[in-house]
């Protein structure tokens, strides 16, 4: 059951703009009308609890490590292969599966991603073996794409159009909230029982969500109904390049300073190891207020709300420099980074699929492949910058990255080129 599609503007040979509906990513109107508030709230409730399983274990297995390293018998730093492997999954192995996967009906799409994910932490906790543990990550980042792209498109489809940045939010938020709360939670059991439990529990909590989208999602929620080729057409147009490459640059800045955010609170800012965790918990607070403030704010102007909050991380990160040594003023900063950089993502993701039109679903795919490249582009760059100069710089080098997204946001955002067309609310 989708809604009723969003607006795109043409100009007829006269020079006058006409309106005609479109579905979610821009290409034919679907058939059936939106479902009723109380469903579609509920199914929306369900892909953000499922998103939240997929995003705690992405980064679960960084609070235990050296754990995983002394049981598969390799190096921590060997063992840091397995977020990378899980990285190279999202990036690669999302875009390709989706690839071959693009005519399943949504609901069962997303059941077969949960399902998949779910067998995959499975034999993660039971496979002593390290290069097959390395194996399982590429192949449950793999599915953590399939499935981001595949709830996005479905939660824009669930609702009418001027409420699509908002469940596109619920998504992310999901994921939001899995930094917050669900990868500490994970590291805590993987410290009180043998690491394999924390990947069991998160196996067990994909098989509910398994349970609970069959239950929730409309059995209507159609997928995309291009062959791949006819949706790679409309994906490698200029605009959906260019956003993707907007997606790369800017997560690539964020993930500079963050990825060492704990190394720069300690040495530069003063802060003493057992505090640093107060400040990952602002900025996973901030995180999720960002998303569900970005979503609303999408719904009105997605474009608009990439570029103020681009511009806002580019601000923060050069004051950080300068505030390095006052750690309340540090933790304010840290809080808008959080609330910025969290919260344009629903915008850009929506953005993404309406540009692609019929392609919407291989875009939403490819959007969060963009992001996880610009992650591990940025967490490279943020170890040789330390290597080399220090901590002190990484904010700096951090928002030189994400203002030289700027030009080409206000490129793909903001040109009365590219410029969306405007959503029509019902009467």
């Amino acid at each position: 059951m989708t809604a009723s599609g969003a607006v795109s503007t043409t100009a007829s040979a006269t020079g006058a703009v006409s309106e005609t509906p479109t579905g979610p990513g821009g290409g034919a109107p679907d058939s059936s009308p939106p479902g009723p508030p109380a469903r579609s709230g509920r199914a929306l409730a369900v892909l953000g609890l499922s998103a939240f399983v997929v995003g705690t274990a992405e980064f679960a297995v960084i609070g235990v490590l050296d754990r995983m390293a002394g049981s598969l018998r390799v190096s921590t730093a060997t063992a840091g292969l397995l977020v990378t492997a899980y990285a190279i999954g999202v990036c690669l192995g999302g875009p390709l599966l989706t690839a071959v996967t693009l005519r399943l009906p949504r609901r069962l799409l997303l059941a077969v991603a949960l399902g998949g994910y779910a067998l995959a932490n499975v034999v993660a906790a039971l496979w002593a073996d390290f290069a097959a543990v390395v194996a399982v990550r590429v192949l449950a980042g793999s599915v953590h794409g399939l499935f981001v792209g595949a709830a996005s498109a479905t939660a824009a489809a669930l609702v009418p159009a001027e409420r699509r940045g908002r469940a596109v939010a619920v998504v992310f938020g999901g994921i939001a909230a899995a930094n917050l709360l669900g990868v500490p939670l994970a590291a805590f059991v993987g410290r009180v029982l043998p690491w394999q439990y924390a990947f069991a529990g998160i196996a067990a909590l994909a098989c509910a969500a398994l349970l609970l989208t069959w239950a929730a999602v409309p059995a209507s929620a159609a997928g995309g109904r291009q062959a791949l080729r006819a949706q790679f057409r409309h994906v490698a147009k200029a605009p959906v390049v260019g956003l993707l490459a907007i997606a790369v640059l800017v997560f690539c800045g964020l993930f500079t300073a963050f990825t060492q955010l704990s190394g720069y609170l300690q040495e530069v800012v003063g802060v003493p190891g057992g505090a640093v965790g107060l400040y990952l918990l602002v900025f996973g607070a901030a995180g999720s207020a960002g998303t569900a403030l970005g979503g609303r704010l999408a719904d009105r102007a997605a474009g608009a709300t990439v570029i103020a909050a681009t511009a806002v991380l580019v601000l923060v990160l050069v004051a950080l420099f300068p505030l390095g040594g006052r750690p309340v003023a540090v933790g304010v900063c840290v809080a808008v980074w959080g609330l910025a950089g969290f919260g344009l993502a629903p915008a850009l993701q929506l953005r993404t699929i309406r540009a692609a039109g019929p392609g919407g679903d291989l875009a939403a795919t490819l959007g969060a492949s963009a992001g996880n490249a610009g992650i591990a582009v940025g967490a490279a760059l943020a170890s040789g910058i330390t290597g080399a100069y220090g901590f002190a710089v990484l904010p700096l080098v951090a928002a030189a990255v994400c203002a030289a997204t700027l030009p080409l946001a206000w490129v793909f955002l903001a040109s009365e080129r590219f410029r969306e067309a405007p959503v029509q609310t019902a009467p």
